[in-house]
């Protein structure tokens, strides 16, 4: 993977479950179970990521830190409220 961020996103059983948005590295496709399986076995399971998106860019600011406008998170409940 080249970047990873690591959001709570809304969830009606339990209020808030974790969701990732990875940026594979270049000629690298993330595969979603291999990454869970992976998460499972070193993380808590409240920890391990239930949702996974594949974006091809993170918008960042000029400091290269993730923007809280448009983060990943952001457009997770703007997609689940239109969908």
């Amino acid at each position: 993977m080249a970047d990873v961020a690591v959001v709570g996103v809304p969830d009606a059983k339990w209020g808030e479950q974790v969701a990732a948005f990875v940026r594979p590295a270049p000629g690298h496709g993330p595969d979603p179970d291999e990454l869970f399986a992976y998460c499972r076995e070193h993380l808590a399971p409240h920890k391990t990521p239930r949702y996974w998106t594949v974006l091809e860019e993170f918008p960042l600011t000029p400091s290269g830190n993730l923007t809280n406008e448009s983060s990943p998170s952001r457009s997770w409940h703007s997609e689940q409220e239109s969908g």
